[in-house]
Protein backbone atom coordinates (compact mmCIF):
# COMPACT_ATOMS: atom_id res chain seq x y z
CA UNK A 1 0.00 0.00 0.00
CA UNK A 2 1.34 3.41 -0.99
CA UNK A 3 0.38 6.19 1.44
CA UNK A 4 2.72 9.14 0.95
CA UNK A 5 2.10 12.61 2.29
CA UNK A 6 -0.60 14.02 -0.04
CA UNK A 7 0.77 16.29 -2.74
CA UNK A 8 -0.03 17.32 -6.33
CA UNK A 9 -2.71 15.09 -7.79
CA UNK A 10 -1.90 12.15 -10.04
CA UNK A 11 -5.10 12.09 -12.16
CA UNK A 12 -4.04 8.98 -14.07
CA UNK A 13 -5.18 6.84 -11.13
CA UNK A 14 -8.70 8.27 -11.21
CA UNK A 15 -8.86 8.05 -15.02
CA UNK A 16 -7.83 4.42 -14.85
CA UNK A 17 -10.45 3.64 -12.21
CA UNK A 18 -13.19 5.31 -14.27
CA UNK A 19 -12.24 3.29 -17.33
CA UNK A 20 -12.11 -0.02 -15.46
CA UNK A 21 -15.42 0.60 -13.70
CA UNK A 22 -17.11 1.56 -16.97
CA UNK A 23 -15.78 -1.64 -18.55
CA UNK A 24 -17.10 -3.66 -15.61
CA UNK A 25 -20.57 -2.17 -16.06
CA UNK A 26 -20.44 -2.99 -19.76
CA UNK A 27 -19.67 -6.63 -18.95
CA UNK A 28 -22.19 -7.16 -16.17
CA UNK A 29 -25.48 -5.83 -14.87
CA UNK A 30 -25.48 -8.21 -11.90
CA UNK A 31 -25.25 -6.21 -8.67
CA UNK A 32 -23.32 -8.90 -6.78
CA UNK A 33 -20.68 -8.99 -9.51
CA UNK A 34 -20.49 -5.19 -9.69
CA UNK A 35 -20.06 -4.86 -5.92
CA UNK A 36 -17.47 -7.62 -5.71
CA UNK A 37 -15.27 -6.51 -8.59
CA UNK A 38 -15.99 -2.82 -8.09
CA UNK A 39 -14.78 -3.12 -4.50
CA UNK A 40 -11.49 -4.55 -5.75
CA UNK A 41 -11.07 -1.63 -8.16
CA UNK A 42 -11.95 0.96 -5.53
CA UNK A 43 -9.69 -0.73 -3.01
CA UNK A 44 -6.78 -0.32 -5.40
CA UNK A 45 -7.63 3.35 -5.94
CA UNK A 46 -7.85 4.25 -2.24
CA UNK A 47 -4.69 2.29 -1.40
CA UNK A 48 -2.84 5.26 -2.94
CA UNK A 49 -3.20 8.76 -1.54
CA UNK A 50 -1.56 10.77 -4.31
CA UNK A 51 -4.37 11.47 -6.78
CA UNK A 52 -7.10 13.57 -5.12
CA UNK A 53 -6.68 17.28 -5.92
CA UNK A 54 -6.44 19.49 -2.84
CA UNK A 55 -9.51 21.54 -3.79
CA UNK A 56 -11.67 18.41 -3.42
CA UNK A 57 -10.13 17.52 -0.06
CA UNK A 58 -10.96 20.67 1.92
CA UNK A 59 -13.32 20.42 4.91
CA UNK A 60 -15.95 22.98 5.88
CA UNK A 61 -16.66 24.02 9.45
CA UNK A 62 -20.38 23.99 8.68
CA UNK A 63 -20.90 20.42 7.44
CA UNK A 64 -19.30 17.52 5.62
CA UNK A 65 -18.57 18.13 1.93
CA UNK A 66 -19.70 15.95 -0.99
CA UNK A 67 -17.53 16.79 -4.01
CA UNK A 68 -18.46 15.12 -7.28
CA UNK A 69 -15.35 13.90 -9.10
CA UNK A 70 -17.01 12.21 -12.07
CA UNK A 71 -20.47 11.33 -13.42
CA UNK A 72 -20.74 8.74 -16.17
CA UNK A 73 -22.20 10.19 -19.38
CA UNK A 74 -25.11 7.74 -19.14
CA UNK A 75 -25.39 8.39 -15.36
CA UNK A 76 -24.69 4.73 -14.64
CA UNK A 77 -22.33 5.74 -11.83
CA UNK A 78 -20.87 8.72 -10.01
CA UNK A 79 -17.72 9.19 -7.94
CA UNK A 80 -17.65 11.50 -4.94
CA UNK A 81 -15.09 12.56 -2.35
CA UNK A 82 -16.65 12.88 1.09
CA UNK A 83 -14.63 15.28 3.23
CA UNK A 84 -15.36 15.05 6.94
CA UNK A 85 -14.33 17.84 9.30
CA UNK A 86 -13.50 16.82 12.88
CA UNK A 87 -16.47 15.07 14.50
CA UNK A 88 -18.86 15.66 11.59
CA UNK A 89 -21.61 13.11 10.92
CA UNK A 90 -24.51 12.44 8.58
CA UNK A 91 -28.09 11.91 9.69
CA UNK A 92 -29.44 8.38 9.29
CA UNK A 93 -30.06 8.09 5.54
CA UNK A 94 -30.47 5.72 2.60
CA UNK A 95 -29.13 5.68 -0.98
CA UNK A 96 -31.70 3.89 -3.20
CA UNK A 97 -28.86 2.66 -5.47
CA UNK A 98 -25.83 0.41 -4.94
CA UNK A 99 -22.80 2.09 -3.45
CA UNK A 100 -19.16 1.44 -2.58
CA UNK A 101 -17.30 3.40 0.11
CA UNK A 102 -13.51 3.38 0.13
CA UNK A 103 -11.47 5.06 2.88
CA UNK A 104 -8.71 7.29 1.56
CA UNK A 105 -7.54 9.30 4.56
CA UNK A 106 -8.34 9.19 8.28
CA UNK A 107 -11.20 6.91 9.33
CA UNK A 108 -14.97 6.87 9.58
CA UNK A 109 -17.46 4.95 11.69
CA UNK A 110 -20.73 3.64 10.30
CA UNK A 111 -23.80 2.29 12.05
CA UNK A 112 -26.24 0.28 9.92
CA UNK A 113 -30.00 0.46 10.51
CA UNK A 114 -33.11 -1.37 9.38
CA UNK A 115 -36.79 -0.44 9.49
CA UNK A 116 -38.98 -2.95 11.27
CA UNK A 117 -42.71 -2.31 11.64
CA UNK A 118 -42.05 1.31 10.80
CA UNK A 119 -39.44 1.66 13.53
CA UNK A 120 -35.74 2.34 13.06
CA UNK A 121 -33.50 -0.36 14.55
CA UNK A 122 -29.71 -0.55 14.79
CA UNK A 123 -28.36 -3.48 12.79
CA UNK A 124 -25.24 -4.95 14.36
CA UNK A 125 -22.53 -2.82 15.91
CA UNK A 126 -20.92 0.30 14.51
CA UNK A 127 -17.71 -0.45 12.63
CA UNK A 128 -14.68 1.57 11.62
CA UNK A 129 -13.42 1.91 8.06
CA UNK A 130 -9.67 2.46 7.71
CA UNK A 131 -7.55 3.68 4.77
CA UNK A 132 -7.56 1.17 1.90
CA UNK A 133 -10.72 -0.59 3.13
CA UNK A 134 -14.00 -0.73 1.17
CA UNK A 135 -17.58 -1.54 2.12
CA UNK A 136 -20.79 -1.82 0.10
CA UNK A 137 -24.39 -0.68 0.49
CA UNK A 138 -27.52 -1.26 -1.57
CA UNK A 139 -31.25 -1.73 -1.05
CA UNK A 140 -30.64 -5.48 -1.47
CA UNK A 141 -27.91 -5.94 1.17
CA UNK A 142 -28.62 -3.02 3.51
CA UNK A 143 -29.05 0.61 2.54
CA UNK A 144 -29.70 2.64 5.70
CA UNK A 145 -26.84 3.91 7.83
CA UNK A 146 -25.32 6.81 9.72
CA UNK A 147 -21.68 7.74 9.16
CA UNK A 148 -19.31 9.96 11.12
CA UNK A 149 -15.69 11.03 11.14
CA UNK A 150 -13.96 8.70 13.58
CA UNK A 151 -11.73 11.56 14.70
CA UNK A 152 -12.57 14.74 16.59
CA UNK A 153 -9.24 16.40 15.82
CA UNK A 154 -8.58 15.82 12.12
CA UNK A 155 -10.13 15.61 8.66
CA UNK A 156 -11.10 12.27 7.14
CA UNK A 157 -11.81 11.59 3.45
CA UNK A 158 -13.68 8.70 1.87
CA UNK A 159 -14.31 8.02 -1.81
CA UNK A 160 -17.86 6.93 -2.67
CA UNK A 161 -19.01 5.29 -5.89
CA UNK A 162 -22.74 5.00 -6.58
CA UNK A 163 -24.85 3.27 -9.20
CA UNK A 164 -26.37 6.52 -10.43
CA UNK A 165 -25.91 10.29 -10.29
CA UNK A 166 -26.16 10.32 -6.51
CA UNK A 167 -26.49 14.09 -6.20
CA UNK A 168 -29.77 13.90 -8.14
CA UNK A 169 -31.25 10.74 -6.59
CA UNK A 170 -34.40 11.19 -4.49
CA UNK A 171 -33.50 9.67 -1.12
CA UNK A 172 -34.51 9.97 2.53
CA UNK A 173 -33.17 10.77 5.96
CA UNK A 174 -34.80 8.95 8.87
CA UNK A 175 -35.96 10.38 12.16
CA UNK A 176 -35.78 8.55 15.49
CA UNK A 177 -39.40 7.39 15.18
CA UNK A 178 -38.65 5.74 11.82
CA UNK A 179 -40.41 8.35 9.71
CA UNK A 180 -38.57 9.53 6.62
CA UNK A 181 -37.88 12.97 5.21
CA UNK A 182 -37.20 13.12 1.45
CA UNK A 183 -34.05 14.88 0.24
CA UNK A 184 -31.80 15.29 -2.78
CA UNK A 185 -28.21 15.84 -1.72
CA UNK A 186 -26.75 17.77 -4.64
CA UNK A 187 -22.98 18.40 -4.57
CA UNK A 188 -20.69 20.81 -2.73
CA UNK A 189 -18.55 21.78 -5.73
CA UNK A 190 -19.60 23.86 -8.73
CA UNK A 191 -17.17 22.32 -11.23
CA UNK A 192 -15.54 18.97 -11.96
CA UNK A 193 -11.82 18.24 -11.67
CA UNK A 194 -10.04 18.44 -15.02
CA UNK A 195 -8.47 14.98 -15.14
CA UNK A 196 -8.59 14.67 -18.93
CA UNK A 197 -6.02 17.28 -19.96
CA UNK A 198 -3.25 14.91 -21.00
CA UNK A 199 -1.25 17.73 -22.57
CA UNK A 200 0.22 18.56 -19.17
CA UNK A 201 1.38 14.98 -18.70
CA UNK A 202 2.68 14.48 -22.25
CA UNK A 203 4.13 17.84 -23.27
CA UNK A 204 5.19 18.37 -26.87
CA UNK A 205 8.95 17.86 -27.42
Amino acid sequence: MSRPTPHAANPARLRGFIGELAALLERSHDESTILEHGAQLLGELVSHDDWLADEFAQPSAERYQQHVLHVDSAQRFSIVSFVWGPGQATPVHDHRVWGLIGMLRGAEEAQAFSRENGQLQERGQAHRLLPGQVEAVSPRIGDIHQVRNAYNDRTSISIHVYGGNIGAVKRAVFLADGSEKPFISGYSNAHLPNIWDLSKESPAP
